[in-house]
């Protein structure tokens, strides 16, 4: 018997046999589960049942030990509820402020908690272990609230969220950084028994990141993706599209609970969305060619074209890039495996899309002596003097930078680096020249809580603690 994810049913079950005589049907009836599942239970539960017939209960000597998996989840033994919430609140408070380019609205810090402990009652979060797959609204800092011993992680986009729940949670809570578009971290693949996600709302976003949750999941057919999803009633066209969307990637949905969630905005939908449960089928796959415009807002939208830099900003980011007569391999954002490029051979990488996070870990991930980067002229690494002194001395240990603001036009900025050959013999430049290594085995002496993550795969604060340590 495993009551990880069925764990409601099974808590029913334990209590109701603890409590008096039980008919099997009546047992498989009053828990919902299905006949062979009650019977693995009864058949675990051997020597401490009694039996009457065809009625069964467990002994009143051993009845009591049993309460503790019968009295349930951690919230039915909260003592003020309030409280909890005014934590939420203040959680919620100092989390950065949404980016409408990633299709941050912010939910409602009722719904935050609502979100936590239905996962709480329905999963049992002292050993089911639980990823977020994005999570601006905080639900991890909620859930570890009310279940101080679950197992969690986060992974998302945006640093500054990831930052903040490190921070909010003592620690308490992986984090690890991923652009989903471009794959899935080895510290979340096939980690989860449940992966819970409020993904962006159209049918690209919803496919991409309930593909990435199966991936998550250490035995999809076993596990549950619990997801946040609205469309408008005027629109049920684009609510069918997602739905045959998800069904298509294996999934079929257990249960959607209407209405479940509410937001400070997404007026369009009406500031609601549904809570859809979702069991993997055994057929449950990845998306093998995943979208790069999944958002509904700034220049990786679906109906934007903005994201392609001009072709005229593209030949000069070339020509920048093959000064002193170098020959130039241009390459995409793709950040996930080592960004190569043959001897004596510059790079040009087009990050016109660049919601933030991408030109450190592009960087990091350059194999080339010159690396020329394409990026919006408002870059956040760029805007001032302050962030461009921080940029400069996180790749420090790789490249030397030069920052050209308005470069070749005034919506676009370039990032010139070239390889430092003073760096070779430092502790640093062996890590950061191979950051999709395992930590452990580029740097010996790395703490425990890092020895099997990757550099790349860490958010910004914890790669600049890295270089800290390192120094």
């Amino acid at each position: 018997m495993d009551s990880r994810v069925d764990a409601q049913k099974y808590r029913l079950a334990i209590g109701l046999l603890a409590a008096r005589w039980q008919e099997f049907d009546e047992l498989v009836r009053a828990t919902a589960l299905p006949r062979r599942s009650a019977e693995e239970l009864l058949a675990e539960l051997g020597d401490d049942l009694e039996r009457e017939g065809s009625a069964v209960r467990l002994r009143p000597g051993v009845a009591e030990g049993y309460r503790g998996t019968a009295s349930g989840p951690a919230t039915a033994s909260v003592a003020d509820p309030a409280k909890v919430l005014a934590r939420i609140e203040r959680h919620l408070a100092e989390v950065p402020p949404p980016l409408p380019a990633l299709d941050h609205v912010q939910a409602t810090a009722d719904t935050v908690l609502r979100r936590a402990t239905w996962l709480d009652e329905h999963y049992d979060l002292g050993r089911a272990r639980l990823v977020f797959v994005g999570d601006h609204d905080l639900t991890s800092l909620a859930v570890h609230e009310l279940r101080p011993d679950a197992d969690l992680a986060v992974v998302d986009v945006d640093d500054r969220v990831l930052a903040h729940v490190d921070r909010r949670g003592g620690g308490g809570i992986l984090t690890v950084h991923a652009d989903l578009r471009f794959g899935l971290p080895r510290a979340v693949a096939g980690r989860a028994d449940v992966v819970f996600s409020d993904p962006p709302y159209t049918p690209e976003g919803m496919t991409l990141f309930a593909a990435r949750a199966i991936e998550c999941l250490a035995d999809p057919p076993a596990g549950r993706v619990v997801l946040a999803y609205g469309y408008s009633a005027r629109h049920p066209t684009l609510g069918r599209q997602t739905q045959r969307a998800l069904l298509g990637l294996g999934l079929t949905f257990e249960a959607i609970l209407p209405g479940f969630h509410r937001y400070h905005g997404a007026q369009a939908i009406g500031s609601a969305a549904d809570l859809y449960v979702c069991h993997p089928t055994s057929r449950a796959r990845k998306k093998s060619t995943p979208e790069r415009a999944i958002y509904t807002h700034g220049p990786a939208s679906v109906e934007s074209a903005a994201g392609k830099a001009a072709e005229a900003a593209r030949t000069a980011l070339v020509e920048l890039a093959g000064q002193g007569g170098r020959h130039v391999t241009t390459a995409g954002p793709d950040y996930s495996k080592p960004i190569t490029a043959e001897h004596d051979t510059a790079l040009a990488l087009d990050l016109g899309e660049d919601p933030g996070p991408w030109l450190v870990r592009v960087l990091l991930a350059a194999g080339a002596a010159r690396v020329a980067v394409l990026l919006p002229n408002a870059h956040p690494d760029l805007g001032d003097a302050a962030s461009q002194s921080a940029l400069k001395a996180l790749l420090a240990p790789k490249y030397r930078l030069r920052l050209l603001r308005s470069t070749p036009d005034a919506t676009h900025a370039v990032v010139l680096a070239e390889r430092r050959e003073d760096a070779g013999d430092s502790a640093a430049h062996a890590v950061w020249t191979r950051a999709h290594a395992r930590l452990g085995n580029v740097w010996p002496q790395a703490p425990a809580e890092l020895a099997d993550l990757r550099l790349i795969d860490l958010p910004r604060h914890r790669i600049v603690d890295v270089l800290r340590l390192l120094d």
